[in-house]
C-alpha cells in the first residue's frame, strides 16, 4: 500500500470517529440541562444507538454489499446523517429530537462497518496494515474531545452537534474521492440469518460459549450506564473538563490494545473477562465515591479504567468468539456477538440506566452515590455468575 492510500484512509478513520466523538460523549449533558429531558427520556435516546447496531448489519449486508462502491454509500450516509443532525439542533420537542438522532443513528452506525470493509479491499495484509490506519479513528475521538470541546466547555450546549452535523458534511464530500471500492457480494445470495449471525446459534450448545454470550448481554447492561451519564454526572458535580478528560479513557483503550498480547501469554482469556467485568465494577464504585474535594483521584482512576474495561472484556471476547467458531461460522458469531452486546445488552441498559437516575433525583441533582452503586452491584453478579459457571466446569472458556 502506497504512502498516499495510508494517508487518504487513515484521515477517513480520524473524520468518521471524530464525528462519533463530538456528540455522543456530550449529548446526555445537553439534554439534561438545556433540554430538560428526563432520565428516562435520555436512556431512550441512548437506546436509538442499540436499534441502530442491530439493523446495521442488515442494512451493509442487504444493501452496501451486493449493490452500492462503498465509499457512495459511505458519502450518501453522512450527508443524511448531517440533515438529521441539523433537524436535532433545532428543535427542544422530545419526539422530533428522537426522531432526529434515531435517523442519524441508523446512517451513522453502518459507517463503521463500511470503513472497515472499505480499508479491508484496498489492503495487501491486513492484519499489519489495518491497526495503524484504525488507530486514527482513535485519534479522531480524543482530538475532538481533548482539543476542541472540552477546553471551550461545550459539554452542556447545542455546538458539539453542529459540529458533528458540519463534520458529516465535510466526510460525506470527501467519501466520493475514496478509492472505488465496488461491492463485495454482487449476484450473490445472502441470507437474513446469515447476516445477523443467527448462524452461529448453534455454537450456543457448548456450555462456554454460550456463558460468554449471556455475560456478554448482561455487562452491557450496566456499560450503558457510562455511555449515557458519565458525562452528565461529572459536570454535575463540577468536574473541570469533563469531556476533554474523559478522552483519557480512550487514550488508556490505545495503550490496553498494544500490550494485550502479553497479558493473554500470561492471564488466559477465563482471566481476562473476568478482569475486565471486575473492571466495571471497580469504576463505578469509583465514581460513586469520588468527588471533587479530596477524592478526585477515584474519578480521575474510573476514567483511565475505561482501556480495561472495553479491551479486556469486549476485544477479548471477540478473539474468543473468532477462536472457537469453525471457519465458515466465523462471520455469523461475530454478527452475533455484535448483535447480543451493542444490540440488546445497551438497548436494555440504556433505559435501566434512565430508570434508576430518575429514580434518585435530589432537589436540582441526584443521589449519584446510589446511581453507580446499582450497576456497581449488577456487574458484581454477573462477575459470580460467570465465575460459577466455569467452576462448575472446571475448564476454562479457551
Amino acid at each position: 500500500m502506497d504512502i498516499l492510500l495510508r494517508v487518504r484512509l487513515s484521515a477517513m478513520m480520524f473524520i468518521n470517529y471524530f464525528i462519533w466523538g463530538a456528540w455522543y460523549v456530550t449529548i446526555g449533558t445537553y439534554m439534561g440541562t438545556e433540554l430538560r429531558f428526563s432520565g428516562v427520556q435520555i436512556g431512550a435516546i441512548y437506546a436509538t444507538n442499540a436499534i441502530a447496531a442491530i439493523l446495521s448489519p442488515f442494512f451493509v449486508g442487504m444493501i452496501a454489499d451486493r449493490f452500492f462502491p462503498s465509499e457512495r454509500v459511505l458519502g450518501v450516509l453522512h450527508l443524511l446523517g448531517a440533515l438529521c443532525m441539523f433537524g436535532a439542533t433545532q428543535t427542544a420537542d422530545y419526539s422530533l429530537f428522537y426522531l432526529c438522532i434515531l435517523g442519524y443513528n441508523l446512517v451513522f452506525m453502518p459507517t463503521i462497518a463500511l470503513t472497515n470493509s472499505l480499508s479491508f479491499q484496498q489492503m495487501e495484509n491486513p492484519e499489519q496494515q489495518f491497526p495503524l490506519i484504525r488507530v486514527f479513528g482513535t485519534l479522531g475521538w480524543i482530538v475532538v474531545g481533548l482539543a476542541i470541546i472540552g477546553p471551550l466547555e461545550w459539554d452542556p450546549t447545542v455546538y458539539p452537534l453542529q459540529l458533528a452535523a458540519g463534520a458529516s458534511i465535510l466526510m460525506g464530500l470527501y467519501s466520493f474521492t475514496l478509492p472505488h471500492t465496488p461491492p463485495k457480494a454482487k449476484g450473490e445470495k445472502v441470507s437474513v440469518r446469515e447476516i445477523l449471525g443467527l448462524d452461529a446459534l448453534a455454537l450456543m450448545k457448548d456450555r462456554s460459549f454460550a456463558t460468554v454470550v449471556i455475560a456478554s448481554v448482561l455487562i452491557c447492561i450496566p456499560l450503558a450506564f457510562y455511555y449515557s451519564f458519565a458525562n452528565p454526572f461529572l459536570n454535575e458535580i463540577g468536574f473541570p473538563n469533563a469531556a476533554g478528560r474523559m478522552t483519557l479513557g480512550q487514550i488508556s483503550e490505545a495503550v490496553f490494545l498494544v500490550i494485550m498480547p502479553f497479558f493473554f501469554r500470561r492471564l488466559g482469556v477465563r482471566w481476562m473477562l473476568t478482569i475486565g467485568m471486575g473492571a466495571w465494577a471497580l469504576r463505578y464504585l469509583l465514581f460513586g465515591f469520588g468527588d471533587i474535594s479530596g477524592a478526585e483521584w477515584m474519578l480521575w482512576g474510573g476514567i483511565v479504567l475505561h482501556g480495561i474495561c472495553y479491551d479486556f472484556f469486549f476485544v477479548t471476547g471477540q478473539i474468543y468468539v473468532d477462536g472457537a467458531a469453525p471457519s465458515h461460522l466465523k462471520s455469523s458469531a461475530q454478527g452475533l456477538i455484535t448483535l447480543a452486546t451493542y444490540g440488546l445488552g445497551m438497548f436494555i441498559g440504556s433505559f435501566a440506566s434512565g430508570a434508576v437516575v430518575d429514580a434518585y433525583v435530589q432537589g436540582e441533582g441526584h443521589d449519584w452515590q446510589m446511581i453507580w452503586g446499582i450497576p456497581a452491584a449488577f456487574a458484581v453478579v454477573v462477575l459470580v455468575i460467570f465465575l460459577l459457571a466455569f467452576r462448575e466446569r472446571r475448564q476454562a472458556p479457551v
